[in-house]
This record gives structure tokens, sequence and C-alpha cells, in this order.
């Protein structure tokens, strides 16, 4: 009960109401003895009176005056002269003089405590103003103990009144706390729960709909995240039986590619000019490949290798992006266009940069291709202290708004028909494995420029 929101609520309720309460109870006790003692004073002022009526009065009468208003005798200053109005025997010494005519709030507080933790019948000179102005001043010597009898008394109906109300006040606040807080929290809780259970049931995402800010709020962002989850899920799912099925396709295709890379390397002994200059060309087309299927028989791990990591002149790498991708024109209106210095050496892994200058090159191409206007696709390079970077610029249609939304999200981000959307976000995610980024720096109606930024790393610097 204790450890539940709700039962904490209470317990706490209680406390603080009780503290209030007490808070309360101190000035509210010295405020009963201010009262008392000047009702004390306003009784004998009007027993007095009698004797100011008559020169002679009965000692019996005058003993049931000073009964009645709890007093042993009544002084009484008028006309700046001291009179005894009425008297009677003390039965011990006066132990303590309070004059109620300028006491501060500091003072009444101090002394209605002392007041209830005094235990003794002492006798105690009171000091007051008179009502209506009938004289200077009043003052009476009387009995403590009845007083703080009375102060007890009146204490302990403050704190059982306060009790009643710190219960009540508790009870109709936990009540509270269940309706509003603990059972709506119970409902996210438990779509939580079901949800956990079975991530792709779409019955099991919350419907927002608590009427408490702060709730909704959370609701919102419980439901924002169980729908992200359950769509990262699914295309989880897709793509682990994609994996499957490439990673069959690939251990086929390597078989395939193996013959094909003995029948290239036979044709490395043929005398003819065009063979001689073609053969090289095609046995390392053929040896990516052999690689590129090596690789993606890991695909059911859902990651790319990481990077071997090697000194290469990126001119090279990049001419032959272009040289496998000017195979695929048929006429001359895409022109190709390396502007890489010879002597800019990249530290990187050949193959993974080839895939992305490849796959950067190649949708360059096909976007020229299908827009049926001429063209030009240029890669250009430099470098700075801290990094290499590289631009693929095309004078393209430009990527549709949509294509962008998703750029390198894979299966989202293909802006032509029949794409798969994988091409960006393989070389996204092999530029990740060098430690850069791969960015949309520009695309409009004069073209597309994607930039890669490699950083060279302290380790690179050394080398």
């Amino acid at each position: 009960m204790l450890n539940s929101l709700s039962g904490r609520f209470l317990v706490l309720t209680v406390l603080f109401v009780m503290l209030a309460e007490i808070l309360i109870f101190v000035p509210s006790v010295a405020r009963f003895r201010e009262d008392y003692l000047l009702v004390r004073l306003e009784r004998a002022q009007i027993a007095s009176l009698v004797l100011l009526a008559t020169d002679d009065i009965d000692p019996t009468l005058e003993t049931e005056l000073l009964q009645n208003a709890g007093v042993f005798n009544v002084v009484l200053l008028r006309d700046e002269v001291r009179q005894l109005m009425l008297s009677s025997p003390i039965p011990s010494p006066i132990v303590a003089t309070y004059d109620l005519r300028e006491a501060t709030a500091l003072t009444l507080i101090k002394d209605a405590i002392m007041c209830l933790f005094s235990a003794q019948k002492d006798v105690i000179r009171v000091i007051g103003n008179p009502t209506q102005d009938a004289g200077l001043l009043i003052e009476v010597t009387m009995e403590a103990y009845p007083l703080r009898h009375a102060l007890l008394d009146y204490g302990i109906r403050v704190l059982l009144l306060s009790a009643v109300i710190s219960v009540v006040t508790a009870g109709m606040l936990f009540l509270a706390v269940q309706r509003f807080l603990v059972g709506p929290i119970k409902g996210v809780v438990n779509y939580i729960r079901s949800y956990a259970a079975a991530p792709e049931d779409a019955r099991n995402i919350i419907t927002p709909h608590a009427s408490v800010r702060e709730l909704r709020q959370a609701e919102e962002a419980l439901y924002s995240m169980q729908t992200q989850l359950t769509g990262a899920l699914r295309q989880k799912e897709r793509l682990a039986q994609l994996g499957g099925a490439v990673a069959k396709v690939s251990h086929d295709l390597r078989n395939i590619l193996t013959t094909a890379q003995l029948f290239a390397d036979r044709m490395d002994a043929s005398e003819d000019p065009v063979v001689q200059r073609a053969v090289p060309k095609l046995v390392n087309s053929i040896r990516r490949a052999v690689n590129l299927c090596e690789s993606t028989l890991a695909f059911g791990k859902a990651e790319e290798p990481p990077p071997t990591l090697t000194r290469i002149s990126l001119a090279t790498l990049a001419e032959d992006a272009l040289d496998n991708e000017r195979i695929a024109v048929s006429n001359d209106d895409v022109v190709f266009h390396c502007d890489v210095p010879n002597s800019l050496i990249l530290r990187c892994d050949p193959d993974q940069m080839l895939r992305i200058l490849g796959n950067l090159v190649g949708n360059a191409r096909q976007a020229i291709v299908a827009n049926g206007d001429a063209g030009v696709i240029s890669i250009t390079a430099g470098e700075s202290d801290a990094d290499w970077w590289i631009r693929v610029a095309d004078n393209g249609p430009g990527l549709p708004v949509k294509a962008r939304e998703h750029l390198f999200t894979a299966f989202q981000g293909s802006f032509r028909k029949g794409g798969t959307g994988l091409g960006l976000a393989i070389a996204s995610e092999l530029v990740r494995g060098h430690g850069g980024r791969l960015e949309l720096e520009r695309s409009d109606d004069a073209g597309t420029i994607f930039a890669i930024w490699l950083p060279k790393g302290q380790a690179i610097l050394d080398a």
C-alpha cells in the first residue's frame, strides 16, 4: 500500500495537513489563552462595579462575585488612585505577572507554551486595560491551573479536529489520485505490457485519450515510440527475409562468377590487343563481384564488413567508377569528367570506396538518361588538414522533394521507377564505416551534388 503512488499521496497528505494544523495550533492556543485572561479581567471589572454602587458589601456576596469572576482579588486604577475593589485570601505567593496591555505575539505564544507545560497550581497576576475606558488599568490575581486545564482541553479538541480534517482530506485526495492519475497510469502500463508481449499486433498500440496534459504527453510519446518501433520491426523482418534470399542468390552467383573468372584467365593468353586491354578490367570486375558475393553471404548480420584501410590513389578509383558507367551509356549524351589530382592519396577500403562512387555516379547517370537530355557527371576531390572531400555532381533534373525526406533510408529513398532505394543507403553506411559522412549538398533544377567527407585522423596523419 505505502509503495503505491496513491498510498504515498495518502501518507504525505496526512503529514502535510497535520503540519499545517500544528503551525496553526500554536498561535491558536496563544490566542485562546489571551481571550481566557481578558474574559477574567472583564468579569472582574463587572464584579467591581457592585462595590462602586454601594459603600458596604456583604462578605458572602464579595466571595461569590470573586468566584464567579474566577479571581482572588481585583485592583482598579482610577483617577490615578489604586483601589483594591474586591479581595479574598490568596492560597500561595504570586509566581508570575502577565501584562496584556502591550504583549507581542511572540510573548503570548511563549507564555501559552509555558502554561501548557506547567503542572503546578501557581497563582499569577494579570494586568490589562479596563473595558469602556473605566479606568487606567485593572489587575487581578488568579490560579493558573484552571487556565492550563482549559488550554489542554482546547488543544486536544483542535488536534482531534485536525486529525479528522487530515483523514478526510487524505481520503478525498486518495480517491482523486486513483481516479485521475493511478488509473490512467495503470492503463499506460497495461498498454506497455501488452505491446511488449506482441509488438507486431497493431491493436496493442495505445490511443492517446487522457485529459491530464502530462499524461496525454506521455501517451503521445508512447504512441510515437510504438508506431516507430512497430515499423522498424516490420522492416527488420522484411530485411531478414531479404537477407536470406540474397544469401542464397549470392552463393550460387559466386559459383557462376568463379567459373567466369576461369574463362577470363584463359582469355589473358590471347594475343588480340583489344582483348589484352579489356581482360584486366574484366578480371578486376569479376574479382570485385566475387568479393561482393562473399560479403553478401554475411547479410544476415544486417551490417557491412568493416573497411580494410589502405593507401590508394583516389584518381584511379574515380576513373574506374566512371569507366564502369561509360559502358552502360550507348551514346555520347552523358559526358563523364574526372577532376581528381593524381597526387591525392586516400586512406580507405578500395572496394568499398568504388562501390560508394559507383552508386553515386550510377544514380546520376540513371537520372540524366531518364530525363532524356544530355548531361555531365563529374567527380572532384581535395583535402584539408583534417579531412578528404569528394563531390559527385551532375546537371540532371534534381531529386524530387519526397525522395529527399528519406534519401539514405533503405527501400524508401528511391526516386526512379523500379528502384529499390538501397544504393544511397549502402553508400551512406559504407561512408560511416570509414568514420565519415555522406551529404546531399545541393539538388535543384541545375543539378545535384553529393559530398563525401572522410576524416584523416591522427593515426592517418602520422602514417
